[in-house]
């Protein structure tokens, strides 16, 4: 196992100290796998090369299930590539746990974060957080005729109007996808599915394929991405379901077998600060559960919307049945 100079251990703050940098410095690099826009992903990379010019930031993104995918593949490989992983299937934090893939590390931020947010053993926390909604296209749908819910998306006059993100790439899609299910059952994915629903991979595209007029409402979608269409003006609107919008927990951890042990605690430790927190707020979006941390004017504030907590531990035992079923109803 690659050294690290803190002590691995129980969860306590683990300063960025000279000792550390200077460890990283000679390492070079950190190797990052996100799940996150790949456009918000540069944006916190660029900050990192700004403040820390001897180390650099191989950016790897996909879907979380792909990330997934690929971290199980190369692990069972003896391939050791990423550093630090961030996915928005928080399940896959509970599973690398288990099989005890990861190293303990507490950034000093984290130290505040609200319990829920925080493995108790200091092995991930969640980095951020997204809302899976929905939405639709302002040009081609009025608002009194816009839905405001997950069952309005049966009428017939939306047959062929939607599209869907697939929770067999998607983290955001599963999570959200495992609260539908939760909340209305299989039944209703079966009636959605007879709606000629656009399946597409991420639910960084579905805001996208309404914004270009492809398709006119949004099943389901990153909030953050509907706030980056909306603010390069695009014809889009945020529906939160009133059935409640499913929360989406993002979290961030260290692999024990990272090629970079000390870039990758520079990299979380950054990763966590009010500092960034607030960058990816501003300007990728997210929600962050950072107490220092504002929403940029014009969000809706999470208190006043109905939410559906996302529960990765009842999920991780349901994953391989839910895309499985999600597929033969949907398609690839």
């Amino acid at each position: 196992m690659a050294a690290m100079l803190a002590v691995a251990g129980t969860a306590y703050a683990q300063e960025t100290t000279p000792e550390m940098l200077a460890a990283a410095s000679k390492e070079g690099k950190v190797v990052w796998y996100t799940s996150v826009d790949v456009k918000v992903a540069e944006v916190v990379a660029k900050a990192f090369r700004a403040q820390y010019p001897a180390l650099e930031v191989d950016v790897e993104r996909a879907g979380s299930e792909r990330v997934f995918q690929r971290i199980s593949q190369e692990y069972s490989s003896a391939i050791h590539n990423v550093d630090v992983v961030n996915s928005s299937d928080a399940s896959h934090f509970l599973y690398w746990k288990q099989q005890k893939w990861l190293a303990p590390h507490t950034p000093p931020d984290v130290m505040r974060f609200p319990a829920q947010f925080k493995d108790p053993e200091g092995y991930f926390a969640t980095w951020r957080a997204t809302l899976s909604v929905m939405g639709y296209n302002t040009k081609l749908v009025d608002a009194k005729d816009a839905p405001t819910g997950y069952v309005d998306l049966l009428d017939p006059k939306w047959k062929g109007k939607l599209v869907k993100s697939h929770p067999g790439y998607s983290g955001t899609s599963l999570t959200g996808t495992f609260a539908i299910i939760k909340l209305l059952g299989w039944d209703y994915l079966e009636k959605l599915s007879k709606q000629g629903v656009l399946q597409l991979q991420s639910t960084t595209a579905t805001p996208k394929s309404i914004a270009s007029g492809e398709r006119v409402v949004m099943v389901d979608g990153n909030e953050y991405n509907m706030f980056i269409e909306i603010d390069a003006k695009s014809s889009v609107k945020i529906v939160y379901p009133k059935e409640g919008t499913p929360f989406v927990t993002s979290p961030s951890a260290i692999f024990a077998e990272a090629p970079h042990p000390n870039a990758a605690r520079v990299f979380e430790n950054f990763l966590f600060t009010a500092k960034i927190q607030q960058l990816t707020a501003s300007e990728g979006g997210t929600r962050s559960v950072h107490p220092d941390v504002k929403d940029p004017p014009g969000r809706t504030p999470l208190s006043t919307i109905k939410l559906l907590p996302d529960d990765p531990a009842a999920m991780l035992p349901q994953i391989a049945d839910i895309k499985k079923r999600y597929t033969a109803l949907f398609g690839n």
